[in-house]
């Protein structure tokens, strides 16, 4: 796969046209849990960003360095310190959050080291969610959250609304936010509604 090949933009997630929006062109990015650098590479492409990408799995740096994307290998549970304080213009964490073992660590390095942090995450509050837990009683399974519980990457779970409290605690401001079921926006209900939340985060004053 070459570094310039992207599926067709109907094909690829709504979140990235989102995460677009919200950067400036030219933006030195930081891509972390990068995956297979598709982010990274449509940032480059349709946004003259510049910048690099960490992930954790040693196949998927394989498949971002033979695309020609700079990408290496590391856990950002063990820090950024290879990066000096405000590096980037943007620090990316997509669909990782709830990965991490320490939320909070990985917080504050991202926002050390960025001016703005863009994050998404699953939102377990999602109505298909509850609804499985109700009337299955079972571990729920949807697109975004599509393993089975003791296969699941997920170590932590959060909400909408929990992930806007701990925002608040910790004095980290909102600057914008976006929520997605499947490809369309909700502006409704969020907690409830949103299968994907993404948010842009920096620090107060």
């Amino acid at each position: 796969m070459s570094p310039q090949y992207l599926p067709p933009d109907d094909q690829l997630p709504a979140a990235y046209s989102i995460i677009r929006s919200w950067i400036e062109p030219k933006s030195q990015v930081l891509d972390l849990g990068c995956g297979n650098g598709n982010l990274l590479a449509y940032l480059q492409q349709q946004h003259q960003c510049r910048g690099e990408g960490v992930e954790l799995s040693r196949e998927l740096v394989s498949q971002c360095v033979n695309r020609g994307l700079p990408v290496h290998h590391g856990d950002i549970d063990e820090g950024l310190g290879d990066y000096p304080d405000q590096r980037f213009d943007v620090v990316l964490l997509s669909h990782t959050l709830q990965e991490v073992a320490n939320p909070t660590g990985v917080i504050d390095e991202i926002l050390r080291v960025g001016k703005m942090a863009i994050l998404s995450y699953p939102n377990f509050a999602y109505w298909r969610v509850r609804a499985q837990l109700l009337f299955l009683g079972r571990a729920p399974r949807t697109p975004h959250l599509p393993f089975s519980w003791f296969e699941s990457p997920n170590r932590h779970v959060l909400s909408v609304s929990d992930f806007e409290e701990y925002c608040e605690e910790n004095k980290i401001e909102i600057v914008r936010s976006a929520y997605l079921s499947g490809s369309q926006k909700i502006s409704f209900w969020p907690n409830l509604f949103a299968e994907t939340a993404l948010a842009a985060i920096r620090r107060k004053p």
